[in-house]
C-alpha cells in the first residue's frame, strides 16, 4: 500500500480548515494553516470559485478520510460495510471509524496525533481484553478492555503525551486510568460523539451517484 509523505500542513489548508493531522503541534505558531489560510498550489491564494455540489461532497470525503488516515479503497470498504447494517449509512460509517483502534489510543490521550496512535499499535504496545493487538484498524466493542505494556521504552513518550493533551476531552463512550495506562469501552459511540463537524449525508450522496 502506498503512504503520504508529503506535508500533512497541506492536507489542512487543501479542505481548508484544521484536521490537527499533528496534534497539539497545531495549535502553536508554527502551524501552516494559520499562516497560509488558502489551499497549496500555484492558484491557491486566487479568488475562489463557487463549489458544485459534486465538489461538496468530495471535498467531505477527502476530509474524513484524511481525518482518519486512510486511503480510498480503506474507506470505501468502510462504506460497503456501513451500507449493509441496518440504520443511517452515513452515522454507521462514522461509528465504525471511531471504533477503529488507532483512533481510540488516540481519543484515550495515549498519543497527540492518530498517525502517532498508529505506530503505538503497531510496534505491539497495546493489548484489548489482555490480547495483544498490532491492527491499527481493529474494531473495538463494547466492554472491551484496553491497556498499554511497556518494555524497555515507550512509557516516557506515552506519559509526556498524556500531559499534553490534559485539556483535552475524552469521549465520554470511553473510560480511561491514565495512572495506570488501561481504559475500557463503555459504550459503542453515537453520533453525538463525533467531536469535528461533518456533514455525512455529503458522503453517502457522493458514492450513491
Amino acid at each position: 500500500m502506498g503512504k503520504y509523505v508529503g506535508s500533512v500542513c497541506r492536507l489542512c489548508r487543501r479542505e481548508g480548515e484544521k484536521l490537527f493531522l499533528k496534534g497539539t503541534r497545531c495549535n502553536t505558531h508554527r502551524c501552516a494553516f494559520d499562516r497560509r489560510e488558502y489551499p497549496p498550489g500555484q492558484h491557491g491564494n486566487s479568488r475562489r470559485q463557487k463549489m458544485s455540489n459534486y465538489g461538496l461532497q468530495l471535498r467531505e470525503k477527502q476530509k474524513v478520510k484524511r481525518i482518519y488516515g486512510l486511503y480510498e479503497k480503506q474507506f470505501r470498504l468502510y462504506f460497503a460495510k456501513a451500507v449493509r447494517k441496518k440504520g443511517n449509512a452515513g452515522t454507521t460509517l462514522l461509528q465504525f471509524l471511531e471504533r477503529r483502534l488507532d483512533n481510540v489510543i488516540f481519543q484515550l490521550g495515549f498519543c497527540t496525533s492518530r498517525r502517532a496512535a498508529r505506530q503505538l499499535v503497531g510496534h505491539c504496545y497495546v493489548y484489548v481484553n489482555d490480547q495483544r493487538v498490532n491492527i491499527p484498524s481493529f474494531l473495538v466493542k463494547q466492554d472491551d478492555e484496553i491497556k498499554l505494556t511497556f518494555k524497555k521504552k515507550g512509557e516516557k513518550t506515552v506519559t509526556d503525551n498524556i500531559e499534553a493533551n490534559k485539556d483535552r476531552t475524552v469521549p465520554e463512550w470511553l473510560d480511561v486510568d491514565h495512572a495506570h495506562f488501561k481504559a475500557k469501552v463503555k459504550r459503542l459511540p453515537e453520533r453525538e460523539d463525533i467531536g469535528f463537524p461533518v456533514n455525512e449525508q455529503l458522503i453517502v450522496e457522493l458514492y450513491s451517484r
